[in-house]
């Protein structure tokens, strides 16, 4: 076998276990991500026990990152809750200073957990949401504002 030939097939090996090593993290990212997450049923408090907006402490919810910026497959908009117990964000909304609202669907956070506000579209899961835009909202130096149903801001991230 010349070196010619080693060469084509090496460079064919390397291609082929890219390929199958992308596909296997693709896989175990979409599966795994939605498996290990607490299910919905085992909630620890009653919805008359969860906290309303009203009663969440300062700085438990809150927004840790905006990444992408300006990249509409790439934005995304990370949420977590710090605090005791769940937190129904249904009906609260995402906005920047454009006017580009997302409102949450039903939708609860446990102790602990964060979400991801994807712009672009995609199949809602517990821990990903999808605005369904078809350009990029979010843009260096604005503001990412986080509110309550009844609009009051609890959080703000420039968004870098």
């Amino acid at each position: 076998m010349n070196r010619r030939h080693l060469v084509y097939y090496l460079l064919l090996n390397v291609f082929v276990s890219a390929c199958v090593t992308s596909a296997i993290l693709y896989w175990y990212d979409r599966n795994y991500r939605a498996v290990a997450l607490p299910p919905l049923a085992t909630a620890s408090l009653s919805t008359s026990e969860m906290p309303s907006a009203a009663t969440v402490p300062a700085g438990t919810v809150r927004i840790i990152s905006v990444v992408g910026a300006g990249t509409l497959t790439a934005e995304t908009v990370t949420i977590q809750y710090k605090g005791d117990g769940e937190l129904d964000l249904t009906g609260w909304r995402l906005k920047d200073a454009d006017g580009n609202v997302f409102t949450f669907p039903p939708f609860k956070l446990f102790r602990n957990g964060a979400v991801q506000v994807h712009t672009t579209s995609g199949t809602n899961t517990a821990i990903d949401l999808y605005w369904g835009r078809r350009q990029a909202v979010w843009q260096p130096g604005e503001t990412a504002l986080l509110t309550d149903a009844g609009g009051n801001v609890l959080d703000a991230y420039p968004v870098p």
